[in-house]
């Protein structure tokens, strides 16, 4: 069963007097519980494809459904609640806030949703941080962490909300190949174990078996599935 559908999907963006073309006429379903993989070369799009994904950036023209909601017809609160509900995201430049330590910052979106009490919230964040391997590591902040650990904390932070979705936008661009090799065989893990859908990112070939689909982007266009 299908949780993202895009049918052409375009994205321009003005440059002074020229117009930038991000995504050309993107058409892509992707199932529910997929463990995706979208590779391409820098500037290609995969970037721009998750953003508008997930809600971060907008279509400039074609259709996006996900979980069966047309997102290019929806109004900000709705925006905004499918971005904090349905979706998470894992940044590689991870995105932690610096001044919370890792339980905090797990725990910070399940605080702006207020839809459970202190005590389920830091249950939910314990069992995630458990499951990511960094429980003694709790209590620490993201500066005291290695390169590895922070995005340990921001997959914990992205699944804690129980999103349908975790888009993940180059999560290894700034590990080593083993760590970053660690990082991908966590998130399968977590895939198999939360049975969310992942979509990642990457423009790194050595990280393809670890997708069970994969989508080939070039110039604004997908070459191969």
């Amino acid at each position: 069963m299908s949780i993202i559908e895009i049918k052409g999907l375009k994205k321009e963006y003005p440059l002074g007097s020229t117009t930038v073309y991000a995504l050309r006429g993107i058409d892509l379903q992707v199932n529910e519980g997929d463990f995706m993989s979208i590779i391409g070369p820098s500037g290609s799009g995969k970037t721009t494809l998750l953003n508008v994904i997930g809600c971060i950036d907008f279509a400039t023209e074609g259709s996006v459904q996900v979980g069966g909601r047309e997102i290019t017809s929806l109004k900000d609160k709705e925006i905004t609640d499918i971005r904090l509900n349905k979706i998470g995201f894992i940044f590689q430049t991870f995105n932690l806030i610096p001044v919370l330590d890792v339980i905090e910052n797990v725990e910070f979106p399940l605080l702006l949703m207020k839809k459970q009490s202190v005590s389920e919230i830091r249950k939910r964040a314990e069992k995630l941080i458990d499951e990511v391997g960094l429980t003694e590591y709790a209590k620490h902040r993201p500066a005291e962490l290695s390169g590895g650990q922070r995005q340990r904390v921001a997959i914990a932070r992205a699944l804690v909300t129980n999103p349908d979705i975790v888009l993940a936008d180059e999560p290894t661009a700034n590990l080593d190949s083993v760590t970053g090799a660690q990082i991908l065989e966590l998130m399968r893990v977590m895939n198999q174990i939360e049975k969310t859908t992942f979509i990642f990112s990457t423009h790194d070939a050595n990280v393809l078996k670890y997708a069970n689909n994969i989508t080939k982007i070039k110039d604004g266009l997908i070459v191969r599935e």
